[in-house]
C-alpha cells in the first residue's frame, strides 16, 4: 500500500497541472505585437486555451482592440486618444513595428475581426477598458453572433462588469483587481450579483483568498504570470486559469517541475 502512495499523489498533482488553462495575455504578446490579429492568431496556434484582449470605444462608436487609451506606446509614437479619434484614422496607424519590423503594417483590430477568429473549443477573454459605455455596442456586435458563447468578459470597472453580466447573463464575467483592501467586500458582492469570480494580480493570491472564494462559490483567476515557479504555487493553491504572455512556454516549464 505504501508503495502506491507516491504514484497516486504524483498523479493527483500532475492532473492539476494538466487541467490548468492558459490565457494568452493580449495574445502571444511575448512574441508578437500585443492586441493584434497576429498576436491573437499566434496565441491560439501555440495552444492557449483562451486569448485575452483589451477594448476601447472610438469616437465613431467602433469597438477596437488596444490596451492603452492612446496610441502613443504601440503605434510608432503617433499619439491619438482612442475615444476622440475616428476608427478610420486609427486604422491607418502601424500597430506592429513597435514589436519588430516583421510585423510592420499590423493594424489596430476591430473587435469583430478577433471574434471571427476564435477557434472551435477556445475562448476569447474581453477586457472592458473604456467602461460601461461600450456595453450597448457589444450588444450590437454579439446579437445573433454564434461566437458569443465563446466569449468571457473581465473589467477593473465595477459598474462595467455588472452591466456586462446583466446584458450577457450566460457569459462568464470576472471582476479584475490588483488591490487587497476592500477585496473581501467586493467578492461578497460579486457572489450576490452572480459573477463567476474574480481575476486577481498573481502576487495578491494566497490561501485566505482561495478559502473565501470557495466559501462564496467563486472562481479565482490569476494574472499575469510568466514565472513557472509562481505558476506552480498558484496551481497548488487551486488556481485553474492563468493569464500569461508566454502560454506554450509556461505550460511546458510548469510540467517539468
Amino acid at each position: 500500500m505504501k508503495n502506491l502512495i507516491i504514484p497516486v499523489l504524483l498523479l493527483i498533482v500532475m492532473s492539476g497541472y494538466s487541467q490548468t488553462q492558459y490565457i494568452a495575455h493580449r495574445g502571444a504578446s511575448y512574441l508578437a505585437p500585443e492586441n493584434t490579429v497576429a498576436s491573437a492568431e499566434l496565441g491560439w496556434e501555440l495552444g492557449a486555451d483562451a486569448v485575452e484582449i483589451d477594448i476601447h470605444l472610438t469616437k465613431d462608436t467602433r469597438v477596437m482592440v488596444i490596451h492603452d487609451n492612446t496610441t502613443k506606446r504601440t503605434c510608432q509614437g503617433k499619439n491619438l486618444t482612442i475615444k476622440d479619434s475616428p476608427s478610420t484614422l486609427l486604422r491607418d496607424l502601424d500597430a506592429g513595428s513597435f514589436k519588430d519590423e516583421k510585423f510592420k503594417g499590423e493594424k489596430i483590430p476591430f473587435l469583430t475581426e478577433i471574434v471571427e477568429m476564435i477557434p472551435e473549443g477556445k475562448k476569447l477573454v474581453v477586457e472592458l477598458k473604456s467602461g460601461s459605455d461600450v456595453i450597448p455596442h457589444l450588444k450590437r456586435i454579439f446579437t445573433d453572433n454564434p461566437k458569443l458563447s465563446q466569449v468571457v468578459f473581465i473589467s477593473f470597472d465595477w459598474d462595467a462588469i455588472i452591466q456586462a453580466k446583466a446584458e450577457f447573463p450566460e457569459n462568464a464575467c470576472y471582476w479584475l483587481s490588483a488591490l487587497k483592501p476592500g477585496l473581501k467586500k467586493r467578492m461578497e458582492q460579486a457572489a450576490e450579483i452572480g459573477l463567476e469570480g474574480v481575476n486577481l494580480k498573481q502576487s495578491m493570491i494566497d490561501d485566505k483568498i482561495i478559502a473565501l472564494a470557495k466559501e462564496l462559490n467563486l472562481e479565482v483567476l490569476a494574472w499575469t504570470v510568466d514565472d513557472p515557479e509562481e505558476a506552480k504555487r498558484l496551481i497548488d493553491l487551486g488556481i485553474t486559469q492563468i493569464t500569461t504572455n508566454r502560454p506554450k512556454w509556461l505550460k511546458e516549464e510548469v510540467n517539468k517541475l
